[in-house]
Formats: structure tokens, sequence, C-alpha cells
């Protein structure tokens, strides 16, 4: 195994070493929790607000650790106008759209096949907690700590063999690092743009901005929405409720043709910023055909397999 595929196999374990991590830590959390007051363990909100410390918090300092370890190297910096970090935003929500619509008809479809019904985990989430959990936890904690986990520690280490490997390799990693077929589409388009994002701009607080903004739309607009257009279905409504649904299905539709005419941009992408150090014979097979990510795809795929059957 030549040095590049070491290099990517060490990344692999790291990820997968996060991933083992964090079910470990929540087994200890939830176990000590449960012997000091048992129920605690009966509050969705409670066992939300251990996740996320279980998930994010707590095993932040081992990949840290361990991806410090890999040679970085820093990304030159460049501020965005307010209208690209728009036209940014509009890609993102066609992102999300995009894959959320796959997600949806490959699952569906599976649940025909095998007479059940495939639920999304964090839908499940943003309907059974409050919503003000849903606001700091999947809103703002969230996206701040994957965009440091999956950006900032992987793309800096990752950039010397080229802003498109840094690309797909995050795409990758973010997508079956979500453990599930309802969320793996759309997190594997949105990991990718995300990457590209940082590259353009070397600053990590745009895509944790732009990740804020969508997983708000997902977790607490939609939910006033939902509110709404259930009222508008039972002839219960408002003046308000009918502008709430107007005003969302005016962005959903500018955002999109805005999002589709940028996607031809991302497609063509140059990266005046990011010169590629190292040129990869099979950046793919190099990347992904390794130990370290073999085993690390492979354990996803267990668990999304477990998602579904159980």
């Amino acid at each position: 195994m030549n040095i590049h595929k070491k290099f990517f196999s060490k990344i692999g374990f790291n990820y997968l070493i996060l991933a083992i991590s964090s079910l470990i830590i929540q087994i200890i959390v939830i176990n000590v929790v449960g012997m000091t007051n048992r129920s605690l363990l009966n509050n969705f909100n409670i066992l939300t607000i251990l996740s996320a410390i279980c998930n994010y918090v707590l095993p932040f300092p081992i990949i840290y650790f361990l991806m410090k370890k890999l040679e970085k190297q820093n990304l030159k910096k460049e501020n965005i106008s307010v209208k690209t970090f728009l036209f940014y935003l509009s890609v993102t929500f066609t992102l999300m759209w995009l894959g959320n619509i796959i997600g949806l008809g490959i699952t569906t479809a599976i649940g025909g096949i095998f007479h059940t019904d495939i639920s999304n985990p964090v839908q499940n989430l943003i309907n059974s907690s409050d919503i003000w959990l849903n606001l700091l936890l999947i809103s703002i904690i969230g996206p701040i700590f994957e965009e440091i986990f999956f950006r900032k520690l992987l793309v800096d280490r990752t950039i010397k063999y080229g802003a498109r490997v840094s690309i797909i390799l995050s795409a990758v990693i973010f997508g079956f690092f979500h453990g599930n077929l309802s969320q793996f589409f759309y997190a594997f388009l949105l990991g990718g743009f995300f990457a590209y994002v940082y590259i353009k701009t070397g600053k990590i607080i745009y895509t944790i901005i732009l990740h804020i903004i969508v997983n708000l739309m997902g977790s607490v607009v939609s939910l006033f929405v939902a509110e709404s257009a259930q009222a508008l279905l039972s002839n219960t409504f408002t003046a308000t409720n009918l502008v709430i649904v107007l005003i969302y299905l005016a962005i959903i539709l500018l955002a999109f043709l805005v999002g589709i005419i940028g996607l031809r941009r991302y497609k063509k992408a140059k990266f005046n910023g990011s010169k590629t150090q190292i040129s990869l014979k099979n950046p793919i097979k190099t990347m992904l055909l390794n130990p370290g990510m073999v085993c690390f795809i492979l354990f996803f795929i267990g668990e999304i397999i477990y998602s579904l059957i159980r």
C-alpha cells in the first residue's frame, strides 16, 4: 500500500473511531444517568440533550487529537459578498430538496418492497422535542460541530490532493456518518457543497452559517409552515396562515430556480486559491479502496441496514 492510500486509510480509521467513540460515550452516559435518576430517560428532551453531548461535545477532543497528527494546509481566505452568499444559500436549499426527494423515493420504494414504514430519525426528533431544543441543538450546536468535524479538520488535511478530492471525501464521510438512508443523499450533496464553499472562501464561518440556516428551515420554520398548511387544509385558517405558506412557497421557488442555475457553475468550478500539490493517478481508488475507508464505509452500511430492518 503506497503512502497516499495509507494517508486516506488513517482518515477512514479516524472517523470510524469517532463513530464508535460516540456510541460508547452514549452508552456510558445513558447508563450513568439511568443509575442516577431513571425517570430522566423517559423525558425526550433530556435524551435529545444527552445525544447532542455524546455526539458532538465529548467526542470532539478525540477527533481533534487524531486529525491533528496529520499535516494540515491553511486555505487562502477570501470574503464574499451578500449576493454570493445568497447564491450559495440557494444552491444549498436546492441540493437539500433534491437529496430529500431522492432519499424519500428510495426509502418509499424499499418500504413498499418489504411492506414496512421507514422513518426519518431526524424528522422524528424534530416532531418529538421542544422547539427551543430544535433551535439550539439541531440548528446551532449541530452545524458548528459538524462543520469543524467534516469540513475544517478534513479539508485542511486533504486539500493538498486537490479541491475535488477534498469535496468528494467530505461528501462521502458526511453522508455515511448520518447512518440512515433517509438522510444519506442530502447529507452527501450538502457535504460536498459545503466543502466547496469552504475551499473557495477559506472561512469555515460561511459554511457554519449556511448549515445553521438550512437546519433552521428544516427544524423550526418547517413546523410553523406545517401548522399553517394544516390550517389551510382544515378550513380554519387565518390570513397569517395564508401569508406564511405563500412566502414559504415563494422562497422555495426562487431559491430552486437560482440554485439550479448555480449548479452549472458548481460543476465547472475553478479553485484559483487552492493548488493541487499531489496529483493522484486513480483518486477514487486511492481515497476509498484502502483499509480505513473500507472499514468506515462497511460500518455505516451495516448501520444503515440495521436502521432499515429494526
